[in-house]
Protein backbone atom coordinates (compact mmCIF):
# COMPACT_ATOMS: atom_id res chain seq x y z
CA UNK A 1 0.00 0.00 0.00
CA UNK A 2 3.09 2.63 0.86
CA UNK A 3 4.41 2.43 -3.03
CA UNK A 4 0.86 2.45 -4.38
CA UNK A 5 0.03 5.59 -1.95
CA UNK A 6 2.89 7.41 -2.64
CA UNK A 7 2.58 6.75 -6.73
CA UNK A 8 -1.11 8.25 -6.47
CA UNK A 9 0.01 11.40 -4.28
CA UNK A 10 2.48 11.88 -6.84
CA UNK A 11 -0.75 12.06 -9.54
CA UNK A 12 -2.23 14.85 -7.70
CA UNK A 13 -0.93 18.25 -8.99
CA UNK A 14 -1.54 20.43 -6.41
CA UNK A 15 1.02 17.71 -4.31
CA UNK A 16 3.81 17.69 -6.95
CA UNK A 17 6.81 19.09 -5.60
CA UNK A 18 5.57 19.54 -1.91
CA UNK A 19 8.20 19.50 0.78
CA UNK A 20 5.93 19.24 3.91
CA UNK A 21 3.40 16.57 2.56
CA UNK A 22 2.58 14.85 5.67
CA UNK A 23 0.38 11.60 5.27
CA UNK A 24 -1.92 9.54 8.31
CA UNK A 25 -4.59 7.37 7.65
CA UNK A 26 -8.27 8.05 8.75
CA UNK A 27 -10.46 5.27 10.26
CA UNK A 28 -13.77 4.56 9.17
CA UNK A 29 -15.31 3.00 6.42
CA UNK A 30 -15.61 -0.79 5.61
CA UNK A 31 -14.49 -1.09 1.61
CA UNK A 32 -12.12 2.04 0.74
CA UNK A 33 -8.57 3.20 2.40
CA UNK A 34 -8.89 7.06 3.87
CA UNK A 35 -5.77 9.61 4.39
CA UNK A 36 -5.52 12.40 5.63
CA UNK A 37 -3.05 14.04 3.46
CA UNK A 38 -1.90 17.64 5.10
CA UNK A 39 0.63 20.26 2.69
CA UNK A 40 1.31 23.85 1.89
CA UNK A 41 -0.91 24.71 5.26
CA UNK A 42 -4.06 23.37 3.89
CA UNK A 43 -5.38 19.60 4.81
CA UNK A 44 -6.98 17.08 2.51
CA UNK A 45 -8.97 14.14 2.29
CA UNK A 46 -8.04 11.32 0.07
CA UNK A 47 -9.95 8.27 -0.56
CA UNK A 48 -8.75 5.25 -2.20
CA UNK A 49 -11.37 2.82 -3.51
CA UNK A 50 -11.33 -1.00 -2.28
CA UNK A 51 -11.15 -3.75 -4.41
CA UNK A 52 -14.01 -4.68 -6.77
CA UNK A 53 -16.10 -1.85 -5.71
CA UNK A 54 -17.80 -1.92 -9.47
CA UNK A 55 -19.49 -5.18 -8.39
CA UNK A 56 -21.27 -3.01 -6.14
CA UNK A 57 -22.91 -0.93 -8.74
CA UNK A 58 -20.23 2.59 -7.94
CA UNK A 59 -19.94 3.67 -11.06
CA UNK A 60 -16.68 6.61 -9.68
CA UNK A 61 -17.23 9.06 -12.84
CA UNK A 62 -20.86 9.50 -11.51
CA UNK A 63 -19.51 10.08 -7.85
CA UNK A 64 -17.02 12.71 -8.78
CA UNK A 65 -19.36 14.32 -10.35
CA UNK A 66 -22.53 14.10 -7.58
CA UNK A 67 -19.59 14.92 -5.22
CA UNK A 68 -18.64 17.71 -6.81
CA UNK A 69 -21.94 19.49 -7.37
CA UNK A 70 -23.09 18.97 -4.13
CA UNK A 71 -19.32 20.52 -3.00
CA UNK A 72 -19.74 23.29 -4.76
CA UNK A 73 -23.58 23.97 -3.28
CA UNK A 74 -21.73 23.29 0.76
CA UNK A 75 -23.70 20.21 1.28
CA UNK A 76 -20.58 17.86 0.68
CA UNK A 77 -16.72 18.37 1.21
CA UNK A 78 -15.08 20.16 -2.02
CA UNK A 79 -13.84 18.25 -4.58
CA UNK A 80 -10.14 19.28 -5.52
CA UNK A 81 -9.07 16.44 -7.55
CA UNK A 82 -10.61 13.18 -8.98
CA UNK A 83 -7.86 10.59 -10.75
CA UNK A 84 -10.49 8.20 -13.40
CA UNK A 85 -10.76 6.12 -13.92
CA UNK A 86 -9.01 4.51 -10.90
CA UNK A 87 -11.76 6.07 -9.03
CA UNK A 88 -9.25 8.28 -6.68
CA UNK A 89 -10.58 11.32 -5.21
CA UNK A 90 -9.12 14.00 -2.76
CA UNK A 91 -11.82 16.31 -1.33
CA UNK A 92 -10.89 19.04 1.13
CA UNK A 93 -10.43 17.65 4.82
CA UNK A 94 -13.45 19.64 7.07
CA UNK A 95 -12.75 19.83 11.09
CA UNK A 96 -15.98 18.58 12.28
CA UNK A 97 -16.95 15.75 14.53
CA UNK A 98 -19.35 12.81 13.54
CA UNK A 99 -22.62 12.82 15.57
CA UNK A 100 -23.91 9.89 18.02
CA UNK A 101 -26.55 7.87 17.10
CA UNK A 102 -28.33 9.15 20.21
CA UNK A 103 -27.29 12.79 19.31
CA UNK A 104 -28.42 12.12 16.01
CA UNK A 105 -31.87 11.33 16.89
CA UNK A 106 -32.88 14.48 18.75
CA UNK A 107 -35.46 16.61 17.24
CA UNK A 108 -33.05 19.46 16.44
CA UNK A 109 -30.59 16.96 14.61
CA UNK A 110 -33.50 15.11 13.18
CA UNK A 111 -35.12 18.56 11.49
CA UNK A 112 -31.49 19.53 10.57
CA UNK A 113 -31.30 16.30 8.78
CA UNK A 114 -34.49 17.21 7.31
CA UNK A 115 -33.51 20.42 6.21
CA UNK A 116 -30.37 18.88 4.56
CA UNK A 117 -32.05 16.44 2.80
CA UNK A 118 -33.90 19.21 1.41
CA UNK A 119 -30.58 20.38 -0.21
CA UNK A 120 -29.69 17.52 -1.84
CA UNK A 121 -32.46 16.51 -3.58
CA UNK A 122 -32.38 20.79 -5.10
CA UNK A 123 -29.56 19.83 -6.52
CA UNK A 124 -28.67 20.09 -9.89
CA UNK A 125 -29.19 16.92 -11.83
CA UNK A 126 -26.59 14.18 -10.94
CA UNK A 127 -25.30 11.56 -13.46
CA UNK A 128 -26.96 7.89 -12.54
CA UNK A 129 -30.22 6.58 -11.58
CA UNK A 130 -30.67 4.92 -8.66
CA UNK A 131 -33.42 2.12 -8.12
CA UNK A 132 -33.77 0.17 -4.88
CA UNK A 133 -35.43 -2.60 -6.76
CA UNK A 134 -32.53 -2.87 -9.16
CA UNK A 135 -30.36 -2.79 -7.15
CA UNK A 136 -31.83 -6.14 -5.02
CA UNK A 137 -32.01 -7.49 -8.56
CA UNK A 138 -28.53 -7.07 -9.76
CA UNK A 139 -26.70 -7.75 -6.63
CA UNK A 140 -28.96 -11.30 -6.19
CA UNK A 141 -27.44 -12.25 -9.91
CA UNK A 142 -23.87 -11.51 -8.68
CA UNK A 143 -24.64 -13.46 -5.24
CA UNK A 144 -25.50 -16.04 -7.40
CA UNK A 145 -22.42 -15.91 -9.19
CA UNK A 146 -20.40 -16.26 -6.01
CA UNK A 147 -22.67 -19.42 -4.81
CA UNK A 148 -23.41 -17.25 -1.61
CA UNK A 149 -26.35 -19.09 0.45
CA UNK A 150 -29.90 -16.89 0.35
CA UNK A 151 -32.57 -16.93 3.25
CA UNK A 152 -35.27 -19.34 2.77
CA UNK A 153 -37.82 -17.38 2.54
CA UNK A 154 -35.94 -14.89 -0.33
CA UNK A 155 -37.99 -15.61 -2.60
CA UNK A 156 -41.12 -14.62 -0.65
CA UNK A 157 -39.52 -11.65 0.07
CA UNK A 158 -38.71 -10.93 -3.63
CA UNK A 159 -42.63 -11.62 -4.42
CA UNK A 160 -43.35 -8.83 -1.97
CA UNK A 161 -40.55 -6.06 -3.42
CA UNK A 162 -42.20 -6.84 -6.70
CA UNK A 163 -45.61 -6.34 -5.34
CA UNK A 164 -44.08 -3.16 -3.66
CA UNK A 165 -42.73 -1.80 -7.36
CA UNK A 166 -45.71 -2.52 -9.06
CA UNK A 167 -48.29 -0.44 -6.86
CA UNK A 168 -45.24 2.36 -6.93
CA UNK A 169 -45.36 2.23 -10.69
CA UNK A 170 -48.86 2.78 -11.29
CA UNK A 171 -48.16 6.26 -10.23
CA UNK A 172 -44.23 6.22 -11.03
CA UNK A 173 -42.63 9.36 -8.43
CA UNK A 174 -40.73 11.64 -9.68
CA UNK A 175 -36.59 11.65 -10.02
CA UNK A 176 -34.54 13.84 -7.83
CA UNK A 177 -31.31 13.70 -6.85
CA UNK A 178 -30.52 11.51 -4.23
CA UNK A 179 -27.69 10.54 -1.69
CA UNK A 180 -28.88 6.86 -1.09
CA UNK A 181 -26.25 6.03 1.47
CA UNK A 182 -27.04 7.79 4.42
CA UNK A 183 -25.74 5.83 7.36
CA UNK A 184 -24.50 7.37 9.85
CA UNK A 185 -20.52 7.53 9.52
CA UNK A 186 -21.51 9.53 6.04
CA UNK A 187 -22.40 13.05 8.62
CA UNK A 188 -19.99 15.30 10.13
CA UNK A 189 -21.01 18.36 11.53
CA UNK A 190 -18.82 21.59 11.43
CA UNK A 191 -19.91 25.09 10.90
CA UNK A 192 -22.81 23.15 8.86
CA UNK A 193 -23.52 19.28 8.28
CA UNK A 194 -21.70 17.70 5.42
CA UNK A 195 -22.70 14.33 3.77
CA UNK A 196 -19.79 12.19 2.75
CA UNK A 197 -19.65 9.08 0.35
CA UNK A 198 -21.45 9.86 -2.86
CA UNK A 199 -20.57 6.51 -4.15
CA UNK A 200 -24.59 5.40 -4.32
CA UNK A 201 -25.90 9.05 -5.48
CA UNK A 202 -28.40 9.01 -8.43
CA UNK A 203 -31.84 9.94 -9.28
CA UNK A 204 -33.84 8.28 -7.45
CA UNK A 205 -37.31 8.85 -5.05
CA UNK A 206 -36.70 11.11 -1.78
CA UNK A 207 -38.26 8.40 -0.10
CA UNK A 208 -35.93 6.13 -0.27
CA UNK A 209 -33.01 8.83 1.78
CA UNK A 210 -35.97 9.43 3.89
CA UNK A 211 -36.35 6.07 5.08
CA UNK A 212 -32.72 5.28 4.57
CA UNK A 213 -31.80 8.09 7.05
CA UNK A 214 -34.85 6.26 9.41
CA UNK A 215 -33.59 2.67 9.52
CA UNK A 216 -29.54 3.77 9.68
CA UNK A 217 -30.10 5.89 12.58
CA UNK A 218 -32.65 3.71 14.63
CA UNK A 219 -35.39 6.31 14.30
CA UNK A 220 -38.75 5.35 16.53
CA UNK A 221 -42.15 5.19 14.69
CA UNK A 222 -42.54 8.55 15.96
CA UNK A 223 -39.30 9.58 15.36
CA UNK A 224 -39.50 9.15 11.81
CA UNK A 225 -42.91 10.69 11.73
CA UNK A 226 -41.58 13.65 13.16
CA UNK A 227 -38.72 13.33 10.10
CA UNK A 228 -41.50 13.69 7.86
CA UNK A 229 -43.21 15.92 9.28
CA UNK A 230 -39.63 18.12 8.94
CA UNK A 231 -39.27 17.21 5.74
CA UNK A 232 -42.63 17.82 3.68
CA UNK A 233 -44.63 20.30 6.63
CA UNK A 234 -47.66 17.30 6.82
CA UNK A 235 -47.77 13.45 6.63
CA UNK A 236 -50.56 12.32 4.83
CA UNK A 237 -51.10 8.51 4.33
CA UNK A 238 -49.54 7.72 0.98
CA UNK A 239 -46.22 9.75 2.47
CA UNK A 240 -46.58 7.13 5.64
CA UNK A 241 -46.85 4.96 3.08
CA UNK A 242 -44.65 5.06 0.51
CA UNK A 243 -42.18 5.70 3.25
CA UNK A 244 -42.19 2.64 5.33
CA UNK A 245 -42.42 0.51 1.66
CA UNK A 246 -38.59 2.15 1.16
CA UNK A 247 -37.84 1.11 4.54
CA UNK A 248 -38.40 -2.06 3.81
CA UNK A 249 -36.12 -1.60 0.53
CA UNK A 250 -33.46 0.13 2.49
CA UNK A 251 -32.92 -3.13 4.50
CA UNK A 252 -32.96 -5.44 1.56
CA UNK A 253 -30.59 -2.83 -0.46
CA UNK A 254 -28.18 -3.36 2.66
CA UNK A 255 -28.57 -7.36 3.01
CA UNK A 256 -28.29 -8.14 -0.48
CA UNK A 257 -25.25 -5.46 -0.09
CA UNK A 258 -24.10 -7.88 2.44
CA UNK A 259 -24.51 -10.89 0.66
CA UNK A 260 -22.27 -9.62 -2.37
CA UNK A 261 -19.55 -8.98 0.09
CA UNK A 262 -19.36 -12.44 1.23
CA UNK A 263 -18.87 -13.11 -2.14
CA UNK A 264 -16.30 -10.63 -3.11
CA UNK A 265 -14.54 -9.70 -0.11
CA UNK A 266 -11.38 -10.58 1.79
CA UNK A 267 -12.14 -7.69 4.44
CA UNK A 268 -12.09 -8.84 7.84
CA UNK A 269 -15.12 -8.09 8.70
CA UNK A 270 -18.83 -10.14 9.49
CA UNK A 271 -20.73 -9.66 6.12
CA UNK A 272 -23.27 -12.97 7.33
CA UNK A 273 -24.26 -11.18 10.10
CA UNK A 274 -24.49 -7.56 8.79
CA UNK A 275 -26.96 -9.33 5.48
CA UNK A 276 -28.85 -11.61 8.47
CA UNK A 277 -29.33 -8.26 10.79
CA UNK A 278 -30.90 -6.51 7.69
CA UNK A 279 -33.25 -9.51 6.44
CA UNK A 280 -34.34 -9.80 9.43
CA UNK A 281 -35.56 -6.86 9.97
CA UNK A 282 -37.24 -6.66 6.68
CA UNK A 283 -38.58 -9.35 7.01
CA UNK A 284 -40.64 -8.31 9.88
CA UNK A 285 -41.39 -4.59 8.50
CA UNK A 286 -42.87 -6.98 5.59
CA UNK A 287 -44.86 -9.04 7.46
CA UNK A 288 -46.90 -5.91 9.02
CA UNK A 289 -50.43 -6.02 9.10
CA UNK A 290 -50.57 -2.58 7.50
CA UNK A 291 -48.61 -3.71 4.65
CA UNK A 292 -51.39 -4.40 1.97
CA UNK A 293 -52.99 -0.52 3.32
CA UNK A 294 -49.43 0.64 2.24
CA UNK A 295 -49.78 -0.22 -0.77
CA UNK A 296 -53.57 0.88 -1.63
CA UNK A 297 -52.16 3.93 -0.73
CA UNK A 298 -49.81 4.46 -2.52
Amino acid sequence: MTLRLEEIIARVPIWQGASDLNVSPLEGGITNHNFRVDAGGKSFHLRLPGENTDMLGINREHEHRANRIAGELEVAPEVVCSILPEGYLVTRFIEGRPIPLEEAREPMNIQRAAETLHKIHALPTIPGVFSAFQVVRDYAAIARRYRVPFPANFDWLISQMNEAESALMANPPLHYPCHNDLLNANFLLADKLFVLDWEYAGMGDIFFDLANFSNNHELSESESHFLLNCYFGEVTPPHWAHFNIMKIMSDFREAMWGLVQVGISDLAFDFHRYAKKHFDRLTENALNPDWERWLEEI
